[in-house]
């Protein structure tokens, strides 16, 4: 059971981050803070980063693979509706 909840607490960096998302830094950044000049980059539903260190954090890796796949279906039922 705990080998079971190492693995589904995995964090990746911000580089891992970006290579899984296809997102920049910035955009990334963007998804997580409200900014009245650009209120389409945020996303509540991004996942926020660990901290990992005194000046690091990291994203748990299950959050960032259930937002890509939120972000898949709804692509998929946006395609399907038109």
């Amino acid at each position: 059971m705990a080998a079971q909840n190492q693995s589904s607490l995995t964090i990746i960096r911000r580089k891992q981050v970006e290579a899984r998302t296809g997102l920049s830094r910035s955009s990334i950044y963007a998804r997580l803070r409200q900014n009245p000049k650009r209120p389409g980059d945020y996303d509540p539903t991004f996942p926020k980063p660990v901290s990992v260190g005194a000046k690091a954090v990291g994203w748990i890796e299950a959050e960032i693979d259930a937002w890509l796949t939120a972000q898949i279906e709804k692509s998929r039922k946006a395609a399907s509706g038109k």
